[in-house]
């Protein structure tokens, strides 16, 4: 899940870089990369990887 997420926000991110869209400095494809960058990692450290529903 983590993986899709981080796909999602590199797509943005390129987006944002490709069409040159200025932002404020929360939303600068940088600071999005890094986001998917974080959620890479954690999906590589296996976070989230076992979202199964409990009974």
């Amino acid at each position: 899940m983590l993986g899709i997420v981080a796909a999602v926000l590199f797509f943005v991110a390129f987006l944002i870089n490709a069409a040159d869209i200025s932002t404020n400095d929360a939303f600068s494809s940088t600071n999005v990369m890094l986001l998917g960058l974080t959620a890479l990692a954690l999906h590589v450290a296996g976070v989230g990887a076992r979202w199964a529903r409990r009974r």
